[in-house]
């Protein structure tokens, strides 16, 4: 009985010798290093955050594959729709502020009537244009090849580019710009909507969204390589963006977006990593807060009910925030994105455990879109095991 014990107890320690060099950080290292090679990534940038903790960070591959320099977790790209999440955290702090009210008609802060031409007397409002709600819907191919912008072009206003897309005498306007359902009642992803949501933050603060999420976000914690326009970073630590096909990479030139609330933040994993504890943790970061507790939680709580949802969801696979939402099956909570030479990852479980952020330099094919969940997935399952470590 004492020999099979000790049997019993040496396979045990065998087996958790292997579980802990399977998951040590030179074996993660060198399974992303394969993936990111198989798959065709030029380069990533990666955290994980335990219980509220950065725990763990690396880059791999290149930010500049020509003069092959290193992707690290300091360089700068755009992230994508995960520049929602910081619209959504001034549209909150100027709720906060008594400037906004998320249930008021949105005609009452603009300068131009936007209107639903299916359902005219129906009021759209800022909790419906966070939650993708609104019934306001982008249409492609016109969104894809407007608002992007490289080689230098100028930018249109943002109120004029969403007067022109809104207003029945505007040079964009069209009634496909509006789906023909009643706002509230139907879920459809709307960029344009995000981005008339920070317009109408930027009219009642008075505010740039690049000046206001400066003093409220990116100075308190302390994000000094963070920012919307290429002008405000420096571009010798920005990651160059590329696209892989199944036979080439092309270089995408960097560029910006008319459209920027939804998709215009620049920043790094580090950085950006400081911002995703201060939301997992209530708004406070250490010793510094960039929102009240009570306002995290209202942009952060399910806005989806058994009761009041769109008809087009089901909970157990779909609910929303203000510009924050489950993903992967209503398993995470947080924002992804994905423009030209993006893929990013900000995601958390429902108990905000683990956390995974990750960027990718590279746009992939459609029928590889997986692959970068894959990744994603072996990051999670490297923070389950160091949350095991902590104990």
């Amino acid at each position: 009985m004492k020999k099979n014990s000790i049997l019993i107890l040496h396979i045990c320690f065998l087996l958790t010798s292997t579980i802990s060099f399977a998951q040590s950080d030179s074996t993660i290292d060198s399974l992303l290093i394969a993936k990111i090679k198989e798959n065709g990534i030029v380069g990533m940038g990666a955290a994980i955050i335990v219980d509220k903790k950065l725990v763990w960070s690396n880059g791999y591959g290149f930010k500049d594959k020509e003069n092959k320099i290193p992707f690290t977790t300091s360089t700068i790209m755009n992230i994508g729709s995960i520049a929602k999440t910081f619209t959504g955290v001034c549209l909150m702090k100027a709720v906060e502020m008594g400037l906004l009210n998320l249930d008021e008609d949105i005609n009452l802060y603009l300068p131009f009537k936007v209107s639903n031409p299916y359902f005219p007397k129906e009021k759209i409002t800022l909790r419906q244009l966070s939650t993708h709600t609104s019934s306001l819907a982008d249409r492609y191919p016109f969104y894809s090849e407007t608002i992007y912008l490289s080689d230098g072009k100028q930018r249109e206003s943002l109120g004029g580019f969403l007067k022109d897309y809104y207003t029945t005498t505007g040079k964009y306007y069209s009634k496909e710009n509006f789906l023909n359902q009643k706002p509230g009642s139907y879920r459809d992803y709307s960029n344009i909507g995000a981005a008339l949501a920070g317009y109408i933050v930027e009219l009642k603060t008075g505010k740039k969204l690049t000046q206001f999420s400066r003093e409220i976000i990116f100075k308190p914690l302390k994000m000094k390589n963070t920012g919307w326009f290429l002008n405000e970073i420096d571009l010798s630590k920005h990651s160059k963006l590329y696209e892989r096909t199944d036979t080439s990479l092309k270089l995408i030139p960097l560029y910006e977006q008319t459209t920027y609330p939804d998709g215009g933040v620049r920043t790094s994993v580090k950085e950006l990593s400081s911002f995703f504890i201060s939301l997992l943790n209530d708004g406070k970061y250490g010793r510094i807060r960039i929102l009240k507790r009570e306002t995290v939680l209202e942009m952060t709580r399910y806005q989806y009910t058994d009761t009041d949802k769109p008809s087009n969801v089901k909970l157990t696979q779909l609910n929303s925030g203000i510009f924050w939402a489950t993903k992967m099956g209503a398993t995470r909570i947080g924002h992804n994105g994905s423009d030209p030479g993006v893929r990013t990852f900000m995601l958390s479980d429902l108990k905000k455990e683990i956390a995974v952020i990750v960027f990718f330099n590279t746009s992939l094919t459609e029928e590889k879109e997986g692959k970068y969940f894959e990744i994603y997935e072996e990051l999670y399952k490297h923070g389950q095991f160091l949350k095991l470590q902590q104990k």
